[in-house]
């Protein structure tokens, strides 16, 4: 295959690569630049010259002056059109290439099917949504926070690119390159609040830990490497099937490549940085870590363990197995002992995921494998979807210098917002499990393929396990509905926003109630990209 055939085939990056320099680009060139205000303030704190006494009196006035002087200015032109427009030929372009079947770029190290086709459209959209409920104008959670410049839109679109990437990989190197593009985007954005404590905490933590899952991946990779001889996901599964490669170091490969990958999912015991990073970061840079991400992580699975590994799927699926198992339990009781509404929904996301290990765990090699990772898809779509509800109600309401992330701060939300109230309500049935909702059906379907493989008391651990996660579900929508508000200030999202959420809460109800057609994309998707 030529060059051309090649780019033609990974447009949708090149387009979005060139999106994120136009919006990069426009922000400086249109909207100035943004001048710290530690540069401002710094020599106001420290002036030469005069008595002592003097030098700090005019230091103090000299600091309240430049904190006014050196507000962001409201910029000229709304960054966020700019980025959802960087959106839109990337996600049509894989829309006109879906269908194509199986296409391999770049030598076979770049892959495109009818599962990589999938999780794009999903990612793109989720960043989308994201973007549209932080908003750009002003009284909206990103420009309150002074995260409303071009900064926070081109990080986000930079982590969409890694995310991109990820799903399509077919060689480990592109697979690393993919995972650090999305990974040092999203720190960078946790830490974008450099003046609040919580915010620079939670994104030490997670660098700290993620530059830790990132050696854990490469030494995994290194070892598949060594006892293959192939960076080439495919050419690592023949050597695998034929028995020419060297089975023990890849059993050590397969334990460093599972803990990476539970990891980036924040499965347990890797899930340390989850709570923390979920409430420390601003809510925006949160949906954007729980959202695209897990789509980026599923497909980050499916071409390692699903397509490279399947030779010893029996090595991986009983790790994940356990995994799952502990990120049920100790994610639906740790739940419960939380106040803040972000640790909340962290903890809500490792038992999630716990669901989404189930499926992974279970199937035997060929159609049962396939099922058994389509219904993980659909999951893992649904709960995305679930998820950029839940975030973009507590962004919404949301006003500066009120986070509205406590059990609290959600009280008598049905009296202030009556519209975002029932929306929660809808989103937290979601993510319970109850009908009809799509998380409803996520939930069976998972349920489904672990009974039909033989694990029936899995099956029923799991079920009693989301009985204890309805409770925490339920006591958010008791709050909203029967305590009575405190001093909270009025809502003042804006109307776009408003409306996006009305739809993604009526996209959980439609979708619950006929899941049919994306379970079976997910299910197709999956097929195909195996061959099946």
């Amino acid at each position: 295959m030529n060059i051309v055939q090649s780019l033609s085939i990974a447009l949708p990056e090149i387009l979005l690569l060139i999106g994120v320099s136009v919006v990069l680009l426009a922000d400086v060139l249109i909207n100035g630049p943004q001048i710290p205000r530690d540069e401002a303030t710094h020599g106001a704190l420290h002036p030469s010259g005069g008595g002592a006494a003097q030098a700090d009196l005019a230091g103090v006035l000299a600091v309240n002056h430049a904190r006014v002087m050196t507000a962001d200015p409201p910029p000229k032109m709304r960054v966020q059109f700019l980025a959802l427009a960087a959106l839109v030929l990337p996600l049509l372009t894989v829309i006109m290439q879906s269908g194509g079947g199986t296409q391999f770029a770049f030598s076979g190290m770049y892959v495109t099917d009818a599962l990589a086709d999938l999780l794009k459209i999903a990612c793109i959209i989720a960043v989308g949504v994201t973007i549209v409920y932080a908003g750009g104008s002003a009284g909206s959670y990103a420009t309150d926070r002074g995260m409303g410049r071009g900064e926070f839109y081109a990080l986000a679109l930079f982590s969409l690119l890694g995310e991109m990437v990820m799903v399509s990989a077919s060689n480990l190197l592109v697979v690393y390159v993919g995972l650090e593009l999305m990974t040092l985007s999203l720190y960078a954005l946790v830490a974008m609040r450099r003046d609040h404590t919580q915010s620079t905490e939670a994104a030490v933590k997670y660098f700290v830990l993620g530059a830790i899952a990132s050696g854990f991946l490469l030494y995994g990779m290194s070892m598949l490497y060594g006892g293959t001889g192939s960076l080439d996901i495919a050419t690592i599964a023949k050597a695998l099937a034929s028995g020419s490669a060297n089975r023990t170091v890849i059993v050590f490969g397969v334990v460093f490549v599972v803990a990476a990958l539970a990891f980036k999912f924040g499965a347990v015991p890797f899930h340390m940085w989850v709570p923390d990073v979920y409430q420390g970061a601003p809510t925006a840079a949160t949906l954007l870590i729980a959202g695209a991400p897990k789509l980026a992580a599923f497909g980050l699975a499916f071409r390692l363990l699903a397509e490279g590994l399947v030779a010893v799927q029996a090595d991986w699926q009983q790790m994940l197995s356990i995994l799952a198992i502990a990120s049920l339990t100790l994610g639906n009781f740790l739940a419960i002992a939380q106040t803040n509404l972000k640790r909340v929904l962290a903890y809500s996301t490792i038992a999630q995921i716990g669901f989404v290990l189930l499926g992974f765990s279970v199937g035997g090699p060929g159609e049962g494998l396939a099922e058994a990772w389509g219904n993980s898809a659909f999951y893992i779509v649904s709960y995305v979807l679930t998820t950029l509800g839940t975030f973009g109600v507590i962004m919404l309401a949301a006003t500066k210098g009120f986070e509205c992330d406590t059990l609290d701060d959600m009280k008598g939300l049905s009296r202030r917002a009556p519209g975002i109230a029932f929306t929660m309500l809808i989103l937290m049935f979601s993510l319970a499990g109850i009908p009809p909702t799509i998380g409803f059906y996520a939930k069976l379907s998972i349920l489904q393929s672990v009974i039909a493989n033989g694990h029936l008391w899995v099956a029923v651990l799991a079920v009693m396990l989301s009985l204890v996660g309805a409770f925490y579900y339920l006591r958010v929508v008791k709050v909203m509905y029967f305590d009575a508000p405190t001093n909270q200030p009025s809502i003042t999202a804006g109307e776009g926003a408003r409306a996006l959420l009305a739809i993604n809460g009526a996209a959980v109800v439609v979708l619950g109630i006929l899941p049919g057609p994306l379970m079976n994309w997910c299910g197709l998707a999956v097929r195909q990209a195996l061959g099946y």
